[in-house]
Order: structure tokens, then C-alpha cells, then sequence
């Protein structure tokens, strides 16, 4: 990995106004980009809409479009003359009717899209099976690109240590999490450390704040994790980026202020032998108010 700047940028969006939305994401990714330097923005989750539609599917289907498409094609054309990698989370219209897909782009200095990742795990409310309007992806990504190996997520996919395990294992240094959360803020603290400390990655957690159109109101504290688990960069509940620089030789030390030096590795270390169970269906022993159904 080279090391450089990444930033996380979360701002508000106006629900459903696509247009407007990413003129107000090209004007924040060139104020990361002049102010902080970055060579590496990460927008919140469904940047161009906000995560719950309140509209039926095949309305919202008919808002969007393919991506890459016209939904991204300015925020490419920033890109290459900000010479700058961008993580741009929007819907996607599928291939077939009614298919929505919660997706996150990666693009490059150069304005090409380089990986395109579509959320595995959505959350319950945005499900089909719960009266949602999304449909799950099947496939993990692990971008090569100048600044490093990038595996991607989304939310809710932040909960599942399997998901983040399998991009360590495919070489991913630094894992990129858009997300619209709809928990606490020690949850999400936890979980971003975790994964992060779990598999030796950065973790770029760039979370939206501010209402959608189903009221859902979001509260920021984008953060930036170390392969140690130290928060790096933590905004706060407004509008705002933080930034930080990326060592690229994250694990000498044990921890930060420290030079005690590290002699283990989460991924070498495991053993594999004893997890031969863990690919089954499975449930929590507890209830949850309410289960909704997953077609997988």
C-alpha cells in the first residue's frame, strides 16, 4: 500500500433529488481534495437519494439508472481532473424491473469506475421480504488500484466479521464502509473497530447524517479506523470531512505511542482447522421483536 490521505466526507441530502445531490457531492469532493489533500474519498451510503425512498419499487426503479451511467458521470469527470479515487454509494437500477441494488463504486484519478460492489447483507427494513425495495448482491470486491488493495461494504454488511474476513483474505489493506446507520453510536464505534482490528485493515467509515424521506434521521461521526484500532479521524453530527494519512506499515507496533513491536497477525494466525462448521444457516438463541424473512 502507498501511503496517502484518505478522507471521509458526510454531508446531507435533499431525499430523492438526485441531481441536486451530486452537485452537492462535487462541490464537498472538491473541497476534500483543495482543503485536505485527499487522494482517496468516501461518501456516506445512498448518497444521491438517501437510504429509504418512501415510494413503492417500481417508482423508485424508474428514478434511477445503471450505473455506471448518468448518475455517476460527473462525479467521474471530477474525479479525473481532481486526479483523485472517489467511493460513490448510490442505487442502482438492475437489469430486470422492480431490481433495485444498494451499490458503491469505486472510481479512480483517471475517472474510471474500477469496482463496482452491490450491499450483500441489506438491512431488514430495506429487504423485499420486510416491505423494503432492495436486492442483495452476491459478490465480494477487493480493488487493485495505485493507492492500495480496497475492499468494499456497505452498513449493515459491517455487522458480518465473515464478509470483512473474506476480503482480508483476498489482500484488501483497506476496507471502505458507506453507510446511512440506523443504531448508536457504540455500536458503530464497535463494529468499525472491530473489523478493522479483526483483519489488520483500515477501516473508512463514512457515515450520512441528516433525514431521509421515510424520517430516518442519521447522526455522522464518520471515522477513520487503524489496523490497530485506534480512530484516526472521528467527525462529528454535522456536516463535515475528516481526513487522515495512511502509514503504510500500519502493524509494527502493538499499539499507538508505543514502539513495543507486534509479533502477531490475525490472518496467518488463525486456525483454520477448527472452523469447518461456520459455512451454515444458522439464528441467535434469542428473539428479536420481529423476524424478516431473507431470500438469499
Amino acid at each position: 500500500m502507498k501511503e496517502h490521505i484518505a478522507a471521509c466526507v458526510q454531508i446531507a441530502v435533499e431525499p430523492n433529488a438526485i441531481n441536486y445531490n451530486i452537485d452537492k457531492c462535487c462541490h464537498w469532493l472538491e473541497k476534500a481534495v483543495k482543503e485536505y489533500e485527499a487522494e482517496l474519498v468516501v461518501f456516506p451510503e445512498s448518497i444521491t437519494t438517501g437510504f429509504t425512498p418512501n415510494m413503492t419499487v417500481d417508482a423508485f426503479y424508474e428514478m434511477l439508472g445503471p450505473v455506471p451511467g448518468d448518475h455517476t458521470a460527473k462525479i467521474q469527470k471530477l474525479a479525473k481532473e481532481l486526479g483523485v479515487h472517489v467511493v460513490f454509494p448510490l442505487y442502482e437500477r438492475g437489469s430486470q424491473r422492480g431490481v433495485v441494488l444498494n451499490s458503491s463504486i469505486l472510481i479512480d484519478d483517471q475517472g474510471e469506475v474500477l469496482g463496482k460492489y452491490r450491499k450483500t447483507h441489506p438491512f431488514p427494513t430495506e429487504r423485499l421480504e420486510g416491505g423494503g425495495w432492495t436486492t442483495p448482491g452476491n459478490e465480494t470486491v477487493v480493488v487493485e488500484t495505485k493507492l492500495g488493495k480496497i475492499g468494499m461494504i456497505i452498513c449493515y454488511d459491517g455487522d458480518f466479521p465473515e464478509l470483512s474476513r473474506v476480503l482480508a483474505l483476498k489482500g484488501a489493506e483497506i476496507i471502505t464502509r458507506p453507510s446511512a446507520l440506523l443504531r448508536s453510536f457504540d455500536i458503530w464505534e464497535m463494529v468499525n473497530k472491530a473489523r478493522a482490528y479483526d483483519n489488520h485493515v483500515y477501516m473508512l467509515a463514512a457515515n450520512a447524517i441528516g433525514p431521509d424521506a421515510g424520517k430516518n434521521y442519521y447522526f455522522g461521526h464518520s471515522m477513520i479506523v487503524s489496523p490497530i484500532a485506534q480512530v484516526l479521524a472521528l467527525a462529528r453530527g454535522t456536516e463535515e470531512i475528516v481526513a487522515a494519512k495512511l502509514d503504510a506499515n500500519p502493524i509494527s507496533y502493538v499499539s499507538f505511542g508505543t514502539k513495543s513491536p507486534m509479533i502477531f497477525d490475525h490472518i496467518e494466525d488463525r486456525n483454520v482447522a477448527v472452523y469447518g462448521e461456520i459455512l451454515q444457516e444458522g439464528k441467535s438463541p434469542f428473539e428479536p421483536s420481529r423476524r424478516v424473512p431473507y431470500k438469499r
